[in-house]
């Protein structure tokens, strides 16, 4: 009984020491490290929002790094396929904080939807309008900045940039498919852009919702998978946006339980 007592509180030690680490590069290395940068490159930069975004892909990037060789526990299986995408939107399935800075690390030109108090956050919220990010908002002072941003998408998409969503609109607590929000279908309609769908699996299994720590020891095995891409014939008088968000549904439900 002392034995295994002493063995949790090492292992608990040991998920402390990395998590302090890792969110210490997140907030402490970001003042030191990225701050001066981004700021040169507001001052600086011809095109601030390309740059910041290139920037955060970079630091979230190296976030990763540091993340895979302090839990070498956990292997990482990324879909080749998943980093190549360009001009599209992106939809997924949301079980884990960590999804959306792992798609950011993957794609220098990039835009996603961000909860509307974020950008009320002091700093943070100012990086998130000069990264181009589009926050969920249809009231208040944030609607000039979403509308704003949906009249850049099409543009945006054609020159290759990728906007991703987690259509659930939460993440979700037992890996279940939530049922999915309309939105990112609308955009993609409205710019007559592909979709992709992408499979997150076990980002919550080292990082769990509602916990501190990561889980450092567990094995464990990320694994991020390109379901399909999806051409819809928009223009069609038959085209359905209920039976696109079906098919999507359908895909990420049979993945999951093909994870189970």
């Amino acid at each position: 009984m002392e034995t295994t007592l002493r063995r949790n509180w090492y292992h608990t030690l040991i998920d402390l020491v990395i998590t302090l680490i890792l969110w210490g590069y997140y907030t402490i290395g970001f003042v030191i490290l990225f701050s001066p940068i981004y700021l040169f490159t507001r001052l600086f930069s011809a095109d601030v929002t390309l740059a910041f975004q290139r920037l955060n892909t970079r630091f979230y990037r190296w976030f990763f790094m540091l993340l895979r060789f302090l839990v070498p526990a956990c292997q990482w299986q990324v879909d080749e396929a998943v980093k190549t995408i360009r001009g599209a939107v992106i939809v997924a399935n949301h079980v884990s904080y960590l999804d959306p800075i792992l798609l950011i690390s993957f794609f220098s030109r990039h835009t996603t939807i961000a909860k509307r108090r974020l950008f009320h956050i002091p700093i943070y919220g100012r990086m998130l309008r000069l990264s181009g990010y589009i926050p969920s908002a249809t009231n208040g002072q944030l609607v000039g900045i979403m509308l704003s941003r949906m009249e850049e998408m099409p543009a945006f998409l054609t020159g290759g940039g990728n906007l991703f969503v987690f259509p659930e609109g939460t993440r979700s607590r037992d890996g279940g498919i939530g049922p999915l929000n309309k939105g990112a279908f609308k955009i993609a309609r409205l710019c007559k852009a592909p979709i992709h769908v992408v499979y997150m699996e076990n980002t919550d299994r080292l990082f769990r919702p509602g916990r501190f720590l990561f889980d450092t020891r567990a094995t464990n095995t990320v694994r991020v998978e390109h379901l399909t891409r999806i051409e819809p014939e928009y223009d069609d008088p038959g085209f359905s946006l209920g039976a696109l968000m079906t098919r999507v549904r359908q895909l990420l439900e049979t993945r999951r339980a093909q994870a189970k």
